[in-house]
């Protein structure tokens, strides 16, 4: 097993169906790698209904994981718990991805290289919608492969890559973060990083970008008081740890900081 996909799901929607579809349409020979759904919080219907569709897609490899606890960072560490393949990939439930997204990415994942691929934001009318991470890939791209310090853009979070188990270990998401939990992993693994290494434009990585509701943002207080957590996790790590780059350190800090003082 080669790659292992891991797809976290909470109250899915329809949008989920249109994921797993992308992957029933890889053209990477499906023997080389898997898909792992974990559930997580309420079970309802949508466990019968990834069942079913486990059943009429059983040349996928796709298992289903439940877990009672919800979270994307618990699910995600379920996953990789599970996870049978050399690389892993993560993939969130809103988004997909285009037929040969694997197929390019994994010639040039290595061991301490990340491989990465493009990426298209979209709404949910499906327009092409401006996003900060396409326009790092045109800067970067043309670089590749090259130290992963200095496309520090790219790893604001675990999508569109692939990963090697053995940079990733026993390293996992810390599910005491409301947000920044992405960015906390990637620092926690980087130490292991060497290259990051991007596809061409044919393998897409699609973004569902949904509107955030006024009401849900968090207040300033509970903003700053993660960012603050945040902080002390990136220094904990930074200090205990060996071969941390001061500069992507740093990137990371000014991240939590500016998070702190910019309107929600």
């Amino acid at each position: 097993m080669k790659i292992t996909v891991i797809i976290p799901t909470y109250r899915p929607q329809d949008y989920l169906w249109q994921c797993l579809d992308s992957f029933a349409a890889q053209t990477l020979d499906k023997r080389l790698w898997e898909v792992i759904v974990v559930l997580n919080g309420e079970a309802g219907e949508w466990l019968e209904q990834l069942k079913a569709y486990q059943q009429t897609h059983q040349q996928m490899n796709l298992h289903i994981l439940y877990t009672p606890t919800a979270g994307v960072s618990h699910a995600r560490n379920i996953g990789l718990d599970h996870a049978q393949g050399e690389y892993i990939g993560f993939v969130d439930d809103d988004d997909y991805v285009s037929p040969n997204y694997l197929a390019e990415l994994m010639p040039l994942a290595t061991s301490d290289t990340i491989a990465a691929s493009y990426t298209i934001a979209f709404d949910d009318t499906h327009d092409h919608i401006p996003y900060y991470i396409e326009s790092a890939y045109h800067r970067y791209a043309p670089l590749s492969p090259m130290p992963y310090h200095a496309a520090r853009t790219y790893f604001s979070g675990p999508c569109m890559k692939l990963i090697h188990q053995d940079i990733i270990g026993d390293r996992r998401f810390d599910p005491r973060f409301a947000s920044g939990e992405d960015s906390l992993f990637m620092f926690a693994i980087s130490n292991k990083m060497h290259r990051i290494a991007f596809t061409d434009r044919q393998a897409v990585y699609y973004r569902r970008i949904r509107p955030a509701s006024a009401s849900h943002a968090p207040s300033w207080s509970r903003r700053t008081a993660n960012s603050l957590r945040l902080i002390r996790a990136y220094t904990h790590i930074y200090i205990k740890g060996k071969g941390y780059a001061w500069s992507f350190f740093l990137t990371r800090i000014l991240g939590a900081i500016h998070t702190i003082i910019s309107k929600p």
